[in-house]
């Protein structure tokens, strides 16, 4: 399968905001870890930026992750690009 890497931007106030999304957020992340599509996924330490690898059959099957993401639907993510991958190491 192809890999996949996610940026994307935060909402400003995120810690405060994230909360009332974040188990949701967290048990889908999950769910896509146990699946074997999310390979990793997390935010810069400031807490602006959201850097993931996807192995998926298509960018289009990323974007669906990410826009059924409760931090994407309720605006925690703010904007996001989905890149394909080479691997080199």
């Amino acid at each position: 399968m192809t890999k996949y890497v996610m940026w994307g931007s935060y909402c400003e106030n995120v810690l405060e905001k994230r909360e009332p999304y974040r188990q949701a957020h967290l048990d889908g992340l999950a769910k896509q870890k146990d699946d074997g599509v999310l390979i990793t996924i997390g935010p810069t330490k400031d807490v602006t930026k959201v850097f993931g690898i996807y192995e998926a059959e298509s960018e289009s099957a990323v974007r669906s992750l990410v826009e059924a993401d409760p931090f994407w639907q309720n605006g925690i993510w703010t904007e996001y690009e989905v890149k394909e991958w080479i691997q080199a190491f």
